[in-house]
């Protein structure tokens, strides 16, 4: 069953047991509040017929001229009768007939009309009420000892009860009605982008990376569709990486192999002789060197963004890194005639990054070696800090990176004029980043190359 028909279920299913719940709870309170009610207004029309009892004759029967008088005083409602007596057993007041009257007297004689009790009668159960006044001089009259007993139907108020119930239910049942297609609009607008997003997580499942589109929503959903989107993206900029990977190294083999090849055959079959035969060889020797470390550079750069534990992290001294680096490409310096100048080691203050020293020295080492390929006269290292990080920059006074190479300089078999294999900034990147560093390359306003590494402050 889809998640939209279960949570309908669901909602449906909540709201009747509420609904039972509620009728459950509600029917007897709804009497037990309508009694109280009846039994607070009986008491009151006792007491104000007990204060007429001065000014009442005594009447034997109902249907006097003195009951309509009191009635008149004292709003009697349809449901209520009354009978006011004294203890010579004379009636007061009366709403009942004369033989109904009698047997109230008798029963509240014999205690079996108390306050707050519900009596069984022939025909219904009654809710009583039995007040008595204390005899005494009012208003300079004589107060005569007087007995009142109330009494309404129960089957009246299970009537109101029932009537009352019956328009709450239909209340709350519309209420549920309209609660519940509240939910199913607000369900389907949940519940939509959801299957939305299945969709396309499917794509993402069969590779199709490019067709994956963003789904437009709100809340949590709405950001769980963005990272959607952006893994999508990822997954196909990888998956287009991992393809152009395969291709430049197809080539990059191949390449030397066909010299090999076509070296060794023609030695095999006496094509080269003598000289020609020494030089193959020497191009083969070459060949195999060059193959040799192009294996060997894409090996440590898979182990490098795969493997974990390689990585020795400890404070390294950003001077000594640089001095290190310096001494083991001096002769490529040297070789090149090139000047290294050093900027931001003369303020005393000694730097230190948290990282593996070997791998952030071979990093340094195949930057300084790319600039001391391309520059003309000098090579510039600068060492800078601040709230972000330590800065470590190298800038020569080359012709600077061609701008269609910019944005893909970093990336595997990505080389311009007189490069080699193509991996070394690429294993330069991998190194920084899995030291929790940064490094970005720009041509420099005046002409140049620049490359800046930036590690966090330890």
């Amino acid at each position: 069953m889809k998640m939209i028909y279960r949570l309908h279920l669901s909602f449906a299913l909540l709201l009747i047991c509420t609904l039972v719940i509620t009728a459950v709870l509600i029917h007897p309170l709804l009497l037990n509040t309508l009694v109280d009610s009846q039994r607070k207004e009986m008491q009151v029309q006792a007491n104000l017929l007990m204060e007429l009892t001065p000014v009442m004759p005594l009447i034997p029967a109902q249907g006097s001229v003195a009951q309509k008088n009191a009635e008149s005083f004292v709003p009697m409602s349809g449901l209520t009768n009354a009978v006011l007596f004294t203890p010579a057993e004379q009636v007061v007041y009366s709403t009942l007939t004369g033989e109904a009257a009698s047997e109230l007297m008798e029963l509240s004689k014999q205690g079996k009309l108390a306050s707050g009790e519900i009596w069984k009668g022939k025909d219904d159960q009654y809710i009583v009420e039995t007040l008595s006044s204390i005899p005494g001089i009012q208003a300079e009259r004589q107060v005569p000892a007087v007995t009142a007993v109330m009494t309404t139907p129960l089957s009246k108020i299970k009537e109101m009860q029932f009537a009352l119930f019956g328009r709450l239910m239909i209340i709350l049942t519309a209420g549920g009605i309209v609660a519940f297609l509240l939910s199913m609009v607000i369900t389907r607008r949940l519940v939509k982008p959801l299957g939305d997003l299945t969709k396309e997580l499917n794509k993402v499942e069969n590779r199709r990376f490019s067709e994956v589109r963003l789904v437009e929503t709100g809340g949590e959903i709405g950001e769980v569709a963005k990272a959607v989107y952006h893994l999508a993206g990822e997954l196909e900029k990888y998956q287009r990486t991992q393809k152009q990977f395969f291709q430049n190294t197809s080539h990059e083999l191949k390449t030397p192999l066909m010299s090999i090849q076509g070296y060794a055959e023609g030695i095999k079959d006496g094509v080269f002789t003598g000289d020609l035969a020494n030089k193959g060889l020497d191009v083969i020797v070459k060949e195999c060197e060059r193959l040799k470390k192009i294996v060997t550079e894409m090996i440590l750069l898979a182990k490098l963004e795969s493997e974990e534990g390689i990585f020795q992290m400890d404070q390294v001294p950003v001077r000594e890194l640089i001095a290190e680096t310096l001494e083991r490409i001096n002769p490529l310096l040297v070789k090149n005639g090139l000047r290294v100048e050093l900027d931001g080691f003369d303020s005393g203050q000694e730097w230190s990054i948290y990282a593996d020293r070997e791998k952030v020295l071979q990093a340094l080492i195949n930057i300084l070696g790319n600039a001391a390929r391309y520059a003309k006269e000098t090579i510039h290292i600068q060492t800078t800090a601040n709230a972000e990080g330590i800065d470590i920059g190298i800038t020569d006074d080359g012709e600077g990176i061609p701008e269609p190479l910019l944005s893909q300089l970093f990336e595997r078999f990505a080389k311009g004029k007189n490069g080699e294999t193509g991996l070394g900034l690429a294993i330069s990147r991998a190194i920084v980043e899995r030291c929790r560093g940064r490094i970005s390359a720009h041509n420099e306003p005046g002409g140049g190359a620049a490359f800046v590494m930036r590690f966090p402050t330890p």
